[in-house]
């Protein structure tokens, strides 16, 4: 199923980068940091979390910090047609920190995180015991050059329409 894109306009942007910038802020913050009022950044925000732009309020855990230093990349390859089953074993070993389905010589590629490099074994023994993955490939992650983002790439969408906001309207 797939959704329709939401059409996001320069204070849906504004929005979105004052819920990152400062996420501990409620309503009424987010509201005097874009200079416009309360119930515009409420319903706003409402209308993106509808839309499935904002996903979740979920903290942004850093694992690393939590004592698990040792990350990897792995590519499956998996059997014919056993995309839904591997999900669900790979949704059963707690390294996998995420999965996804993809194209090239690989299926499916997860990130995969533990505490030492036997901790890192083990996840990918967990991973190779699956019924579903036939080969496995994996390549261990040094540092981290570029955090998880999204903010670039939704400041290089051209806005949809003008804001009502006053401060977000355009000159024309």
């Amino acid at each position: 199923m797939s959704r329709t894109p939401a059409k996001l306009d320069e204070l849906d942007l504004a929005i979105l980068a004052a819920m990152h910038e400062y996420q501990k802020a409620g309503i009424l913050e987010l509201s005097r940091r874009t200079r416009v009022a309360r119930a515009t950044v409420q319903s706003r925000i409402g209308r993106m979390e509808e839309s499935g732009v904002i996903a979740s309020y979920d903290p942004q855990i850093d694992v690393t910090a939590a004592g698990f230093d040792v990350q990897a990349f792995v590519t499956l390859e998996i059997a014919q047609g056993a995309l839904d089953l591997v999900a669900a074993e790979l949704d059963a070993i707690p390294g996998v920190l995420e999965a996804y389905a993809t194209t090239g010589s690989g299926d499916v590629l997860c990130r995969i995180g533990a505490d030492s490099h036997a901790g890192l074994q083990t996840v990918l023994l967990s991973i190779d015991r699956t019924s579903s993955v036939v080969r496995s490939h994996s390549v261990i992650v040094l540092s981290t050059v570029v955090p998880r983002r999204s903010l670039p790439l939704l400041r290089t969408l051209a806005p949809t329409h003008s804001s009502k906001a006053p401060a977000y309207r355009s000159s024309e």
